[in-house]
C-alpha cells in the first residue's frame, strides 16, 4: 500500500474551506464537514475509553471488559468508515452487518441486566461516567447525520448504526458498572420537587 498521507500541512484550508472526494471544496462549517468532525470527536472519546479500560484490566483481569475493548475497537473502525462515506459522497461503507452486530451485543448484555425502574444519571466510576458521555456524543452525531440526510440522503445503514450505537453505549455503561460492582445513580424525583 502506498502512502495515504504524503503531506500533513497542505495550507489548502487557509481560506476556510476543506476538500472532499470529487475535487469538491466545502466551507469548514458546512454540515457535512461538521458531521465528519463530530464523528472524529466520538471516535477520539472511544479511544480514551479504550485506554481507560486497558488500565483497568491491567489491575483486574475482567474478561467482560476485555470483550468490550474489542467491541469498541470494532466500533472505531466502523466510525472511520462512516467518516469515509461522508468524505466520498455516494460511497456506502457501513453495511447491514454493522447494525446487526450492535443488536447482537445489545441483546446479549440486556439479558444480563436487571430491568430499569428508574432513569439512570450519568456518573458512577470514571469509566462508567465516560461511557455515558460517549453515549451522549453518539446521539449528537446521530442528530447531525439526520440533519445532513434531510438535505442529501445518506446510507440508511449508517443512520441505523448511529441509532443503535447510543443504545449500545448506554447498555455497556450499565454492564461496566455491574462488572465493577458500582452502584448506578438513579434519578430521584423527590430531589427536584422542592
Amino acid at each position: 500500500m502506498g502512502n495515504r498521507l504524503s503531506k500533513i500541512v497542505t495550507k489548502t484550508g487557509d481560506s476556510g474551506t476543506t476538500g472532499i472526494a470529487g475535487n469538491i471544496r466545502l466551507e469548514k462549517y458546512h454540515p457535512r464537514i461538521e458531521t465528519i468532525g463530530l464523528i472524529d470527536e466520538l471516535n477520539s472519546l472511544i479511544g480514551i475509553g479504550i485506554a481507560d479500560l486497558n488500565e483497568i484490566v491491567k489491575v483486574d483481569d475482567l474478561p467482560l471488559l476485555r470483550q468490550i475493548i474489542k467491541e469498541w475497537s470494532t466500533v472505531q473502525h466502523q466510525l472511520f468508515n462512516l467518516g469515509g462515506e461522508l468524505s466520498m459522497p455516494g460511497t456506502e461503507l457501513i453495511r447491514e452487518k454493522a447494525v446487526t452486530q450492535l443488536e447482537e451485543w445489545l441483546t446479549e448484555y440486556n439479558e444480563q441486566l436487571s430491568p430499569l425502574k428508574e432513569f439512570i444519571l450519568p456518573g458512577g466510576t470514571p469509566i462508567v461516567a465516560k461511557t455515558h458521555y460517549i453515549r451522549a456524543i453518539s446521539r449528537k452525531v446521530e442528530r447531525a447525520l439526520w440533519e445532513l440526510n434531510s438535505h442529501d440522503p445518506l446510507n440508511p445503514h449508517s443512520l441505523k448504526f448511529l441509532n443503535r450505537l447510543s443504545d449500545y453505549f448506554f447498555v455497556t455503561a450499565r454492564m461496566i458498572a455491574k462488572e465493577e460492582n458500582s452502584a448506578e445513580i438513579f434519578w430521584q424525583k423527590e430531589l427536584v420537587e422542592g
